[in-house]
């Protein structure tokens, strides 16, 4: 099944051969521009309220399909990550402490307004930060769950070096999908992660978190039960990896209670970067999302351009309704209530809100609108997850 990418031959200037920057991609991998209605009316609200999108910044091929159905991505705790893993092209350095604790209420406000069904709240390792971060994480989270009790939120965290009591605070803060990327297979961990990051260290975040999970569940039965909760990992191939390689990291996902898994093609953002050591077919792809599927995995997105966040809220939602007896065709008619649900909402909190420059601070007085950034919550060139 192992499929070896054979790049063409350099082409020739004189006697020296003239490498590309870049190996030309197979057609698949090839995707249309976003565009419609829908893609430039979320777009220009993003624009109104200062909030960017991972799935902007990292040009993210899904961007139209995700946000077509009412799913985006924003990233917390700024734009400087503190390691440098070989395939992540964000700006690696030391912020200081530096953390804008106005943040939580801005993200949650500016959120709330959008018509949208699901939000994924990713941040950089934050390795400087006492608790990695994750105190911010979980006041976003809370806070935009009092202001859009109908919305879907998944948070998408780092590992906080293997501290787990601050995986318990995010979790406490109620998201409904718990996402941490174990990125590569074992043995390409050391090679392309940050040596900070482990794999037996990633299993043992997702491990707590869905422990942690099914506690707060077991607590909530006498109030009538809590909603379901999922744990959630990615996996980047085409980095070297062998396919009895892949299947092992799948199997030590799912032994870690895993509930849904991603996997996607890697591509390298610079030359810089990990090399891309081959294309996984679809038809591989396929086999992968099957295999995973028959491990007990309640969804698995598995092909080229799946990327960790991809296409959110349908993920969620054919988990969330795996073994209830319903079809394709009702979970779509879910999707659209939803999203129809979510846009009678947003239009509520802009109205009890007022507009978005004459927000009113914790302390319930009015406060001036924000200076403008000198740059988004990302930067242009950063390239997350490609």
């Amino acid at each position: 099944m192992t499929t070896t990418f054979e790049p063409k031959s350099a082409e020739t200037s004189g006697n020296a051969a003239v490498k590309p920057r870049f190996e030309p991609k197979p057609p698949w991998l090839k995707v249309r521009a976003p565009g419609g209605d829908t893609y430039h009316d979320i777009k220009a609200t993003l624009r109104k309220l200062d909030l960017f999108t991972v799935c902007e910044e990292a040009r993210c091929p899904n961007i139209g399909e995700c946000w077509r159905e009412g799913t985006a991505t924003v990233m917390l705790l700024g734009d400087v990550c503190t390691r440098g893993c070989r395939f992540c092209a964000v700006t690696t350095g030391d912020p200081r402490g530096a953390v804008d604790v106005r943040e939580p209420e801005h993200v949650a406000r500016a959120i709330a307004r959008m018509g949208l069904q699901y939000v994924v709240m990713t941040m950089v390792n934050r390795d400087d930060l006492l608790d990695g971060g994750a105190e911010h994480v979980g006041r976003t989270v809370a806070r935009l769950r009092a202001l859009r009790p109908d919305m879907l939120i998944e948070t998408l965290v780092g590992d906080f070096q293997g501290h787990l009591s601050h995986v318990d605070v995010v979790v406490e803060a109620g998201p409904d999908v718990f996402a941490h990327n174990i990125e590569v297979v074992r043995r390409l961990t050391r090679s392309i992660r940050d040596v900070r990051a482990g794999y037996d260290q990633s299993l043992d975040v997702l491990r707590r978190a869905k422990a942690r999970q099914r506690t707060i569940a077991a607590s909530a039965k006498g109030d009538g039960g809590a909603p379901r909760r999922l744990t959630k990992s990615s996996i980047m191939v085409g980095l070297g990896e062998t396919d009895e390689e892949i299947v092992e990291t799948l199997r030590d996902l799912r032994e870690a209670e895993v509930d849904v898994v991603t996997l996607g093609q890697y591509l390298r953002p610079s030359p810089k970067y990990a090399p891309v050591k081959r294309f996984v077919t679809p038809e591989e792809f396929a086999a992968f999302g099957k295999a995973a599927m028959e491990m007990g995995f309640l969804y698995a997105a598995s092909a080229p351009l799946v990327r960790s966040s991809y296409k959110a809220a349908e993920v969620f939602i054919h988990s969330a309704l795996r073994g209830d007896g319903e079809s394709g065709e009702q979970a779509e008619a879910l999707l659209g209530e939803r999203l129809a649900v979510a846009q009678r909402e947003a239009a509520r909190v802009a109205a009890e809100l007022g507009p978005a420059e004459q927000d009113e601070g914790e302390e319930g007085g009015k406060r001036a609108p924000a200076p403008p950034r000198t740059s988004p919550l990302i930067p242009l060139e950063s390239l997350v997850r490609r």
